[in-house]
């Protein structure tokens, strides 16, 4: 059974459909500062739940890059005045929807993050690089660790 809600007329569903869903200009400027960086990542990764904007799959970070109006940024999410209760309820999904894939991405080990799209590139890189140089470290860590404890490793 479908839950969505109806839109108020075909006009307005075509105009939807329109809207970009990948590639939008504030996820493509993140990208351009992260690879500037020296982070390699993969873009709308088709294996993972809610298809994440930008994946650092070496150390499971997935980054979903929220448009302000779409996922009800705090700041700036604002509700149209025509037919509020159906925007109301469009809205409310998309934030379900949000909440639902990082508990499943959560489940599978990866660390999830949102930047809105009105943070600053800068800052929002540095909150991805930052989390991506502390899960290589620990990473790193672990695998030391390991190796350290391993049975014959001069260490027992």
């Amino acid at each position: 059974m479908d839950h969505s809600p109806t839109p108020l007329d075909a006009a307005t569903s075509a105009r939807l459909r329109r809207q970009p869903r990948s590639s939008t200009k504030p996820e493509v400027v993140l990208r351009r500062e992260l690879h500037r960086r020296g982070l390699r990542f993969r873009v709308n990764h088709p294996g993972l739940p809610g298809r994440p904007d930008i994946v650092l799959t070496r150390v499971k970070v997935a980054v979903f890059v929220d448009g302000c109006f779409w996922h009800r940024c705090p700041e700036h999410g604002t509700l149209p005045r025509n037919n509020r209760d159906w925007w109301r309820a469009k809205l409310d999904r998309n934030v379900d929807r949000d909440r639902a894939k990082d508990a499943a991405l959560g489940e599978l080990g990866w660390h999830v993050m949102h930047v809105w799209e009105h943070e600053p590139t800068e800052r929002a890189a540095d909150r991805v690089e930052t989390e991506w140089r502390r899960r290589v470290m620990s990473r790193s860590a672990d695998n030391h660790q390991d190796r350290t404890a391993r049975p014959g490793s001069g260490t027992g």
